[in-house]
């Protein structure tokens, strides 16, 4: 970490951020016009759109890096926090002396999600990021991205869980999680990483003036 720039700093921060609010977001089922899902698949897309955008200014052997070093203090920050709202209700600090196979199984499978994920994603990006239009490599990284990570998670994590309504709707759950991904890409998260990359690219420019 020494060596990283502040920029690279708060990344690798936004990652261990990201990660273990999803983790607490992901066992609060939601359902929005009959549909089945959770309040995660809200706020884990906002990993991919920060793995893009290092990747695109500082280059895939940094944004690889940021990943393992996220990897230890994510997996251990997230099973305290699931512990401590295991199914989304805060059980007490007693929780955390006590060992939760259903946390330690949402924690394992985010994190193998995460690492699989996004190592496909930056492989993905960085082999379209040299176009000359921005959109293609965002786009086609997360379409696999988000494929490799949706149903890993929801296949480590829930199948034949002790949580019923997890273990009998992970497929659907998980089909609904990548497709309301997609759609969020499409018109949130993309769009945003124009907007973003224009921006930091603009600030690095005066920067190094």
């Amino acid at each position: 970490m020494n060596n990283f720039s502040l920029p690279l700093k708060k990344l690798w921060f936004i990652h261990i951020l990201i990660l273990v609010l999803s983790n607490y977001a992901v066992q609060i089922p939601l359902n929005i016009c009959g549909i089945n899902t959770t309040l995660g698949t809200f706020t884990y897309p906002f990993i991919f759109l920060s793995t893009d955008l290092t990747v695109r200014i500082f280059g895939q052997k940094r944004a690889r890096k940021i990943v393992f070093l996220a990897f230890i203090p994510g997996l251990v920050l997230s099973y305290f926090v699931g512990a401590l709202f295991e199914h989304g209700d805060f059980q007490g600090f007693g929780k955390i002396t006590e060992f939760s196979y259903f946390v330690f199984r949402i924690t394992f499978a985010s994190l193998s999600a995460y690492v699989l994920g996004q190592l496909s994603d930056i492989f993905v990006f960085n082999r379209l990021r040299k176009l000359k239009v921005w959109w293609p490599a965002p786009l086609a990284s997360s379409i696999l991205g988000y494929l490799l990570d949706t149903f890993v998670f929801f296949a480590i994590a829930f199948y034949a869980t002790n949580d019923t309504f997890m273990a009998e709707n992970w497929v659907e759950l998980a089909f609904v999680d990548y497709c309301v991904k997609l759609s969020a890409s499409l018109v949130i998260f993309i769009p945003a990483y124009g907007i973003l990359l224009n921006f930091l690219m603009k600030k690095l420019t005066t920067l190094q003036k």
